[in-house]
């Protein structure tokens, strides 16, 4: 049963979509709408079955309406999954899929996520304007793939001075897993800043860019967490920072843009512990929904820019917080995210009092 599954964690919606003719079969989920829509990116991958894309969507939607919290936007979280081979799309699913967001009247709002593509985007935006994140004309550049890279970088920079106490990533040993568009991005961020770098990803192809243009060093993609580095990046997909590993984890820093890096609760809690500095990622890696924000709302991108970059202070802030208490960084993270959602409930709830009276 939904209710009973270990990630609900009182999701407010959560759709199964399907459509026979086009084979669609989609999960949305919508966790949170109090700070505003749900949003967050929809994903397409070939999940073994609807559990574990159940579980997938449970998990990113929460993580979405945390991320948006942290980083002060007006967005609630949610997430969408479609389960299917990402490279085999035809325009009826895409249409189909368009056709269950927009049913949602806006309760959420899509963006692109991994397996999904700018052109999908636009397929999608044929069928509901609820939908963000991929240049539009009259808007901000909707790419947030680099803005997401940025965010990581300042995270990265905040991270290295409070462990290592320096202000300086010259000669520092990085290890970066996952070489897609964020994760590339930050290497060539890396390098300019004069790190080594460490990389790893099935995309051969990838790996060997990142070789002859930034002088990386190859890791295969079993070993690249453990590699004796300052700091491992991960870059790619979830769950991969678990406490079976933590005795033969080298790095002292872990700061990347991937979503829900920890494979359980417990593996904050065995990183402070172990002298390990965990960014948050869903406050390191907002640099994406904070894109997605300004097109939404308007922004600038100068205004949106300075949002990104100030990711380092609010990391730097938990940092120093969590210090200051004992707790996890991640501990932090989350009373900062549900304090300003709870402020937001309290507000409503008095708000409507007043008027009422």
């Amino acid at each position: 049963m939904v209710f009973e599954h270990p990630d609900f964690d009182g999701h407010e919606e959560i759709v199964a979509a399907y459509d026979e003719a086009s084979g669609l079969r989609a999960i949305i989920a919508v966790h949170d709408t109090t700070l505003g829509p749900a949003c967050g990116g929809t994903r397409m991958r070939a999940y073994r079955g609807s559990a574990e894309a159940l579980t997938d969507a449970l998990r990113l939607s929460r993580a979405m309406t945390m991320k948006s919290a942290v980083a002060d936007l007006p967005l609630g979280g949610g997430k969408a999954v479609i389960i299917g081979d990402p490279r085999v799309k035809s325009p009826a699913l895409l249409a189909a899929y368009a056709r269950a967001i927009d049913r949602l009247g806006g309760r959420y709002v899509t963006a692109m996520d991994v397996g999904m593509t700018p052109g999908d985007m636009e397929a999608i935006a044929r069928g509901t304007v609820h939908v963000s994140g991929f240049d539009q004309p009259g808007k901000t550049g909707g790419n947030s793939g680099p803005l997401t890279a940025l965010g990581v970088f300042e995270g990265l920079r905040a991270a290295v001075r409070h462990r290592l106490h320096t202000d300086d990533l010259r000669g520092l040993r990085i290890a970066v897993q996952g070489l897609g568009a964020v994760g590339f991005d930050l290497c060539e961020r890396l390098h300019a800043a004069g790190a080594t770098l460490f990389v790893a990803d099935l995309d051969r192809a990838r790996v060997a860019r990142a070789v002859a243009q930034l002088g990386a060093h190859e890791t295969s993609p079993e070993d690249i967490l453990l590699s004796d580095v300052d700091v491992i990046a991960p870059c790619a997909l979830g769950g991969v920072i678990a406490c079976a590993m933590l005795d033969r984890l080298k790095a002292r820093v872990i700061a990347g843009g991937a979503n829900n890096q920890l494979a359980s609760g417990e593996v904050a809690a065995a990183l402070t512990a172990k002298g390990v500095l965990y960014a948050p990622d869903y406050v390191i890696n907002g640099g994406g929904i904070i894109r997605v924000a300004g097109q939404l709302n308007g922004w600038s991108d100068q205004a949106i820019e300075a949002r990104v970059r100030a990711i380092g202070a609010t990391l730097g802030a938990i940092f120093t917080d969590a210090a200051a208490t004992g707790e996890t960084t991640a501990a932090i993270a989350e009373r900062r995210a549900l304090g300003r959602i709870q402020a937001a409930r309290e507000a409503r709830e008095t708000g409507t009092l007043a008027r009422t009276a």
